[in-house]
């Protein structure tokens, strides 16, 4: 297995840094310019495996899209065609593809792989169910048989506690509904301010949604072609601004700002509990970091669940122990995060405890060590701060970062 060394610091960051285009805008602004009329164009999007998978998915269902150059462009409104396809790792569009070809003429199959098998998607299957569309799940996972169709407006109760890309999917296509889509939600949204990711994209296309008091009321207008400009990747974000942290450096990050509506924001919001310095910009977000080290922190991470692999390396830098709560849809991500943050943690001398949905770090002596990435971006991301500040630090599979930020390690190198 390939691995890659980290050289250590010898002294702290100090660098500005616009990272990739945010996912969670790309991937849903492509179902909206699939779904709207003429040719939309988007700005600065995440050109990575996650949104290579979505865009090959939309490709399949017989849309065009022209993504040679900057902005690509999304040539949508045509007739949409069942067929099979392969969503690889990418759980973004396992579920927005599975609503988006439950609008398609025919039949669709979506699958990906043995890991994507494993993860729950009987609640979107059920919510189409409620619109009308024929689809079923393997026992509640993939892969996923739909016989598309035009979706039923009314009442559909959708359950987002696995997942809020579940409802997101179901906001996605409900303005293609022959009625106005009253969505309702069946207990406690995991991640909602993913939603307001959600409902700005979807506005930017032309789409009426209204929030009610439990849930939304998205109008039948279709969708209009956009030019959107699509926001610097928040949990990107992350890393640089925690080298900074932990490092005790100076670091601003452009293309995202305070008025974000990513929750990954709550990195920055972290940060300074801990003691670090921060200014907010409507397009920039800075972090000094403090030179005496960072204070430990409790948060509740439960609607910002990417950023905890981020925010658990700055609780190993911290003087004394952290929890991070909130953390039970990190077993049901690219693989079982908070086994691995329990693992990978205690190999660099941090000491750790999982309890119920929270990980509580006490800080120990780091040491060098060769970190498992289990195929998880964000494992790799996260840990290779550590060899920013120890010696030794080696991360296997180094490439599992292509799915959001192909050239991280290339950037890291000349921080």
């Amino acid at each position: 297995m390939d691995t890659i060394a980290i050289e250590r610091r010898t002294d702290p960051v100090d660098f500005q840094i616009h990272p990739p285009g945010s996912k969670s805008i790309t991937n849903r602004a492509l179902v909206c310019a699939a779904l709207a009329n003429g040719i939309s164009r988007l700005h600065d999007p995440l050109n990575a495996e996650d949104t290579k998978v979505m865009r090959d998915a939309v490709r399949r269902l017989g849309i065009t899209i022209d993504d040679v150059d900057d902005p690509w462009l999304v040539l949508g409104g045509d007739p949409l065609v069942g067929t099979p396809i392969d969503v690889g790792a990418s759980g973004t569009t396992a579920r927005f593809i599975t609503a988006l070809a439950g609008l398609a003429d025919g039949f669709s199959t979506i699958d990906g792989t043995e890991r994507m098998r494993q993860r729950p998607i009987g609640a979107l299957t059920d919510a189409l169910h409620h619109m009308g569309i024929a689809a079923t799940a393997t026992n509640g996972f993939p892969p996923v048989s739909i016989t598309g169709g035009k979706p039923q407006g009314g009442v559909v109760n959708v359950d987002g506690s696995s997942s809020s890309q579940v409802v997101s999917a179901v906001m996605l296509i409900a303005p293609m509904a022959d009625g106005p889509v009253d969505l309702r939600f069946v207990g406690e949204v995991t991640s909602r301010p993913y939603l307001d990711i959600t409902t700005d994209v979807m506005g930017a296309f032309g789409a009426t949604v209204q929030p009610t008091a439990d849930g939304f009321r998205i109008e039948p207008t279709g969708y209009r072609r956009a030019e959107l400009f699509i926001e610097a990747d928040m949990s990107s974000a992350a890393y640089p601004l925690v080298a900074a942290a932990i490092t005790g450096g100076h670091v601003t990050v452009r293309g995202v700002g305070r008025t974000t509506s990513q929750p990954d924001i709550v990195v920055v919001d972290a940060l300074e509990k801990m003691g670090c310095a921060v200014r907010r910009g409507d397009d920039y977000l800075t972090v000094v970091g403090r030179r005496d080290g960072l204070k430990p922190i409790d948060i509740d991470l439960q609607d910002a669940p990417d950023a905890a692999q981020a925010l658990a390396v700055a609780a190993v830098c911290a003087s004394g122990p952290s929890s991070l709560s909130g953390l039970h849809t990190l077993r049901i991500k690219e693989t079982d995060r908070l086994a691995a943050l329990d693992n990978e943690l205690t190999r660099v001398g941090a000491v750790t405890r999982v309890e119920g949905d929270t990980l509580h770090i006490s800080p120990g002596d780091l040491r060098p060590a060769v970190i498992r990435t289990y195929d998880d971006h964000r494992m790799a991301m996260s840990f290779a701060l550590l060899g920013l500040v120890t010696d030794g630090i080696v991360i296997e599979d180094p490439a599992c970062v292509s799915k959001t930020w192909p050239d991280y390690f290339e950037t890291l190198a000349r921080w």
